[in-house]
């Protein structure tokens, strides 16, 4: 569904390199509003649509095309205006600004009952063509005018010429990131030659982490020993520049460096200042988490293949029967958990990309083929990332149904249900090649895991509640304990070869669903 601001755009006639000037507008103008104290409201004419009856007409409505609040001052614009429709004859500036391409003042009646606001009506311009306006709206009762406030005013109608001669935005600005500085961050105002002419008292405060206290008005940041080196190069270049300071180990600034134009002559740079120190100290904080989280992962890992190592040791001292292949297949259930370790000691995160365990466990599959005939593995579709704690289950799970699958589909038998897993019988033709296929799906809600191949079959009347095999035993309780699944087991054909489907379907925890 579209979005009120996506439904506005559609609803002017303006070409790609326009909507994009007005798109990097709306993602800076936040510096805007807070340097006014006031609401800002984007508007356009209406594309004219030529079958209706008043095509004649030529900006009889307006949109809005993006509103904007002050983060330092209350707003006197409560409800939503993006996507709305309004008539000229309640903004007859805004239509006289666009067609006339200059900014006017004045005033507006939003609800009727209230004081009326004041307006100023800024041309966007791109190009000589004027593309939208740009409307402050204030009370012009606020904020008890000061150094600060008269100061933020004049940077900010610097900044409305830049609008209205094209300068600003920047082609290259980029959209405001989390982190960016605001207004109310700090404010740092330097001349032409990179001397400080303003500091706010919170652009002080973070100088004063950085170990400055000097008086900074009238002096250069280089000469107090701040680095200042973005805002060098924002003078020269006549773009924007945003830079990280370290001025100590334990302090970091950033700095948002942005030119102001008059005539496209580089006038002076507005400096915003942000203090990310503790934002840092907390980016520290989860990489050393992170690191221990992966290195547990990576130990246990370790700790599995050396178990698994002990177990496949121990198993080739003993005499072949039950007991060497309980161990074999012990390790085997090991190392595939192992799998799951060694995949999280890379990505400490709580999803797992299951494609890397599957791949994994087909490997390890097709190196434990023991039959006689050749065998092949294929994997359809893809489970995603899935929980971790699904994740470990699962794995064991797909592990025991490919070894159930190789070692007991494709071999001849007399189709009673085996010692250990299995459960094939009847006859297969010793001349095809064997197919093992792993279906995976999934969806918002579940995940579907499907183990299918052409062997034999299952003998009549088989059934896994009854089953006298381990490894099915394990199959079944984990997909129905820790999965909260269900498993079915079936034939594949109703002839010859036979061929068995294990359908697995399971939901995905509600708090880490995949979307």
């Amino acid at each position: 569904m579209a979005t009120p601001a996506e439904l506005a755009f559609e609803r002017v006639d303006l070409s790609d390199e326009q909507l994009l000037h007005l798109q990097g507008l709306l993602g800076t103008w936040g510096i805007l509003a807070d340097l006014s104290f006031s609401d800002l409201v984007l508007l356009a004419p209406v594309r004219v649509n030529p079958e209706s009856p008043n095509a004649g007409v030529s900006g009889s409505e307006l949109v809005v095309l993006g509103q904007m609040r002050p983060s330092n001052s209350s707003t006197v614009v409560e409800q939503d205006l993006v996507g709305q429709l309004v008539d000229q004859a309640t903004w007859p500036l805004v239509m006289a600004t666009f067609n006339g391409g200059t900014s006017l003042r004045g005033e507006i009646v939003l609800d009727p009952g209230q004081d009326p606001l004041r307006l100023h009506c800024i041309p966007v311009r791109l190009e000589d063509q004027v593309v939208a306006v740009l409307t402050r709206l204030s009370t012009g009762i606020g904020r008890r005018p000061g150094h600060l406030e008269r100061t933020y005013r004049d940077v900010f109608n610097r900044f409305a010429i830049m609008v209205a001669e094209g300068a600003f935005p920047f082609p290259t600005e980029e959209m405001a990131a989390e982190e960016a500085p605001r207004v109310g961050d700090g404010v740092i105002l330097v001349d032409a030659e990179g001397r400080v002419r303003y500091a706010s008292p919170n652009a002080v405060n973070a100088l004063h982490r950085m170990g400055m206290y000097s008086q900074v008005e009238g002096r250069r940041l280089n000469d107090l020993g701040i680095e200042e080196s973005a805002i060098e190069w924002a003078l020269v270049s006549a773009l924007p520049v945003v830079e990280e300071v370290e001025r100590r180990p334990d302090v970091s600034v950033v700095l948002h460096c942005i030119p102001l134009l008059e005539d496209r002559i580089v006038t002076g740079c507005l400096v915003l200042l942000r203090d990310v120190t503790d934002v840092r100290r907390l980016d520290r904080l989860l990489l050393s988490k992170d690191a221990a989280i992966r290195e547990v992962h990576h130990r246990v890992k370790n700790n599995l293949q050396t178990i698994s190592a002990l177990l496949r040791l121990q198993a080739r001292r003993l005499d072949p029967g039950e007991g060497r292949l309980a161990l074999f297949e012990a390790e085997r259930r090991v190392r595939s958990i192992a799998i799951v370790h060694e995949i999280l000691s890379r990505d400490p995160s709580d999803q797992v990309p299951f494609g890397e365990i599957v791949t994994a466990l087909i490997r390890m599959a097709e190196d434990s083929v023991v039959v006689d005939r050749h065998l092949e593995l294929a994997v359809e579709g893809d489970l995603g990332d899935v929980p971790a704690e699904v994740a470990t289950p699962l794995a064991v799970v797909l592990a025991e149904l490919l070894q159930n699958a190789i070692e007991h589909a494709f071999v001849a038998g007399d189709g009673s249900e085996g010692s250990r897993m299995d459960a094939s019988t009847g006859t297969g033709s010793a001349e095809h090649h064997g197919h093992v296929r792993v279906q995976l799906e999934h969806n918002a809600s579940t995940l579907r895991l499907a183990v299918i191949d052409d062997g034999r079959g299952l003998p009549e009347g088989f059934d896994i509640e009854d089953t006298a095999s381990l490894g099915l035993a394990i199959v079944r309780d984990l997909v129905r304990s820790q999965l909260e699944g269900t498993i079915v087991m079936s034939r594949g054909s109703s002839e010859p070869p036979f061929g068995t489907c294990v359908n697995i379907e399971m939901p995905i925890p509600e708090v880490r669903r995949i979307v």
